[in-house]
């Protein structure tokens, strides 16, 4: 039996995509976690997600003889991820370093992305609420670029990230594959 990096428990990593539950957030900037992660899922094969720890949860290999993942998906509300990532971790007894939290990034411009351990919350009520449930704010993350409205007014703000994209079906795609390829290479390259 292989001993697992991560404290011997069932899975390497903990893959968080953070998003908003229900119709009217899909396909928003803010549910771009959601959409990565459920590239991931689609890519890697997993099985149906089923309800756990205040989200949607599925587990399986990212391929043949990759890492053992656990995906989640928060059905907490955006501001309330922790409530559920913070029991899944403790339930998989991962170190903070294995989780792994995709989320969508205002300050970077529409199409970047990048991936990172720790670094600044700027704002996004997801990340405070992991960083409260996890004790530190150093997770690894892909920060998926979304773009800042010209403004720093909070509700134009606010009414940019939970918008729809403006950007073609074809762009919004391409970023959502992208951000997959880092997170897939993040768990896979460590």
């Amino acid at each position: 039996m292989r001993l697992l990096r991560s404290g011997g428990g069932p899975v390497d990593w903990l893959v968080v995509g953070l998003g908003n539950p229900g119709s009217e957030y899909a396909g928003t900037r803010h549910n771009v976690g959601f959409e990565v992660a459920s590239e991931l899922a689609r890519r890697w094969d997993l099985p149906r997600a089923k309800t756990k720890f205040n989200g949607l949860l599925t587990q399986g290999r990212t391929g043949p003889g990759g890492p053992r993942v656990a995906l989640l998906l928060p059905q907490t509300y955006m501001n309330d991820a922790g409530r559920s990532v913070g029991p899944a971790r403790g339930h998989f007894k991962l170190p903070l370093d294995r989780v792994l939290v995709i989320h969508d990034e205002i300050d970077l411009p529409f199409g970047r992305i990048e991936t990172r351990v720790g670094g600044g919350l700027a704002g996004h009520n997801g990340l405070k609420s992991l960083k409260r449930e996890l004790g530190s704010g150093d997770f690894t993350r892909v920060r998926v670029g979304v773009g800042r409205p010209d403004s720093t007014d909070p509700e134009i703000v606010s009414a940019h990230v939970l918008g729809r994209f403006r950007e073609s079906k074809d762009e919004v795609r391409d970023l959502i594959e992208r951000a997959a390829d880092a997170a897939d290479r993040a768990v896979r390259e460590d």
